[in-house]
């Protein structure tokens, strides 16, 4: 079976205690605590692997341990030709450890594997697991004037009393940026709210003149209680509901991500005509997201005349959409088994003329972008991404196929109706804004052509079945859709009824961030927000923190009345004390 290979190779290098399989191309594999560096920097560097995500789970209840879930795809490195697994044997394959309650410690993997730096910081602001030997322990996710002691993702987060060195909390210090060595080095902040940026995130920019050498970056700025909400509150189908709402651009990925980890958890087949609507509708995220994308890019360079133009085209995709799922934006169309809603006929005809306006008139403004020198000036040779660097932090989308990297979860992982789908992987060699930009352009062409060959080939079928649930509290699975920004990971372990134990969302951008400071590095001030740009950054997609009361141990929605007193005067706030 797939994964087999791999497990005997690891196996031969570090004791495995225990294998599950989870579905036919998952597996988990637990290893001893002090093998975990080892068996991850196997997987990854010498047999192929990529960090898909990796989850920390408060399991005291089941096991009386916490775990760490190293999730790792198995595909080749690609960094050569012939570098690459074949396809029928790639897969999933995690590796799982298990920390006392009374250490709360575990050896860093991020030595070894760089990409596993944003996950171990993480794993101590959520739950207190301490990553020994990680390079760089301060917090991620949690504002620094986070109570000590409180992990609001461990399950008796809410158990706890509130203490007299509590009381200045809200005191937030000053975020400690890693600023480089050397005189004449000049600190240039970027944002926390700059004019090009649609959401915060406060960027150093150290420079030796107008050069950038090196750079750091705060974000977490947005907080939501989501992972938190699902397990407490929520049955799958709402969790797909609040799913989608984890990101204005990539909703429906994540949507479709949530529940076929879900559908997977169970062993659930959903109807191909479901499965074909449901990529429908991935692919034209893709498109309104990379026409978005691409306008920004020229916006950003002053080009406004291809962005309004890029923009026009853009409205026509999300007329697609609402065509195909009746809403042009949130749509709530995904659910366990299927969908909740079909497409007629004459949706489909009026969808397919919408495609052949979308395709030709989004050809005639990237031709006239081409031909404009003074775009391509500030394209080219912009934000290198290094082919070695995409490697080592497991980039994705865009971002790691503009660096000469065949990685595409469509491709590599043929999920829903993809295994019935012709399509080529956009790469691009080079690794700048130039050839980022590139690759979503030859993906509104191939997304174009995803979305008549779905029209054309899906069947007659039902649109939903009953999952009749069989739950098996602790079954657990992950699950995989290639959004615009690149392959967004969601991880469900079952809970009783229809409850879910632990979630974690995985956004693409999370896996782009911290390889950003490699792309600043040589390039001028002028080019710092292009580079960001080009990245196509989701900043709330990554930010997931519980909000609390730390005197009542309740949790709070703010309302949009709240919002405004809290504005006024923070000091004189009844929600002073909030997190």
């Amino acid at each position: 079976m797939k994964c087999d290979t791999f497990i005997e190779a690891l196996s031969a290098r570090v004791k495995v205690l225990e294998v599950t399989r989870q579905c036919e191309d998952q597996v988990t594999a637990l290893v001893e605590l002090n093998d975990l560096p080892e068996a991850v920097r196997f997987l990854y560097y010498d047999m192929g692997g990529y960090l898909s995500t990796m989850i920390p789970n408060d399991e005291r209840s089941i096991n009386k341990h916490y775990a760490l879930y190293y999730a790792l795809s198995m595909e080749g490195g690609k960094m050569f030709e012939g570098d690459e697994i074949a396809q029928d044997e790639k897969c999933f394959v995690t590796i799982k450890v298990l920390i006392s309650p009374d250490s709360l410690t575990y050896p860093s993997v991020t030595p070894l594997v760089p990409a596993c730096v944003w996950y171990e910081r993480e794993a101590y602001d959520m739950f207190g697991l301490v990553a020994e030997g990680l390079p760089d322990k301060r917090r991620l996710a949690l504002s620094d004037d986070w109570p000590e002691g409180l992990f609001p993702l461990r399950k008796d987060a809410m158990d706890y009393r509130y203490r007299p060195d509590m009381k200045d909390h809200y005191m937030e210090p000053e975020y400690e940026f890693l600023r480089p060595e050397g005189s004449g080095i000049i600190d240039v902040p970027l944002g926390p709210l700059h004019i090009t940026a649609d959401e915060p995130g406060h960027f150093r920019l150290f420079c030796d003149g107008d050069t950038i050498i090196d750079a750091d970056y705060r974000l977490f700025y947005q907080h939501r209680g989501m992972e938190k909400l699902a397990e407490n509150r929520m049955n799958y189908d709402q969790m797909g509901y609040l799913a989608e709402r984890v990101c204005g651009i990539c909703g429906y990925a994540h949507s479709i991500a949530c529940i076929e980890a879900a559908e997977k958890a169970i062993n659930l087949e959903i109807p191909a005509r479901a499965q074909a609507i449901r990529v429908i509708c991935s692919e034209i995220e893709r498109l309104h997201s990379h026409l978005l994308n691409i306008g920004l890019a020229c916006e950003v360079t002053g080009n406004y005349n291809a962005f309004m133009h890029i923009f026009r085209i853009r409205e026509y995709s999300m007329k697609l959409a609402e065509l195909v799922t009746g809403g042009r934006k949130t749509y709530g169309n995904v659910v366990m088994g299927g969908l909740r809603r079909d497409m007629t006929g004459e949706e489909i005809r009026e969808s397919l003329k919408i495609l052949k306006i979308i395709e030709t008139q989004a050809d005639e403004v990237w031709d006239a972008v081409m031909d404009d020198q003074r775009q391509m000036k500030r394209w080219k040779g912009v934000g290198i991404l290094d082919k070695q660097v995409a490697r080592d932090f497991s980039a994705v989308g865009p971002n790691i196929r503009g660096s000469g990297i065949k990685r595409d979860t469509r491709y590599d992982h043929p999920y829903d109706f993809f295994k019935q789908i012709e399509f080529n992987v956009a790469v691009v060699e080079g690794g700048d804004v130039f050839a980022r930009e590139m690759v979503r352009y030859m993906e509104l062409k191939s997304s174009v052509s995803i979305i008549r060959q779905c029209f054309e080939l899906m069947p007659q079928t039902a649109i939903i079945v009953d999952p009749k649930f069989h739950v098996k509290p602790e079954n657990y699975a992950l699950a995989y859709v290639e959004a615009p920004r690149g392959d967004n990971v969601h991880w469900i372990m079952q809970g009783s009824a229809q409850k879910v134990f632990r979630w974690r969302c995985r956004a693409a951008t999370y896996n782009n961030w911290p390889s950003l400071r490699f792309q600043f590095r040589g390039n001028t001030i002028a080019d710092a927000a292009l580079i960001v740009c080009s990245l196509d950054p989701c900043y709330s997609c990554t930010e997931r923190v519980t909000v609390v009361d730390v005197k009542s141990k309740k949790s709070k929605i703010l309302t949009h009345k709240d919002l405004k007193e809290f504005s006024k005067t923070q000091k004189n706030s009844p929600m002073k004390d909030l997190r």
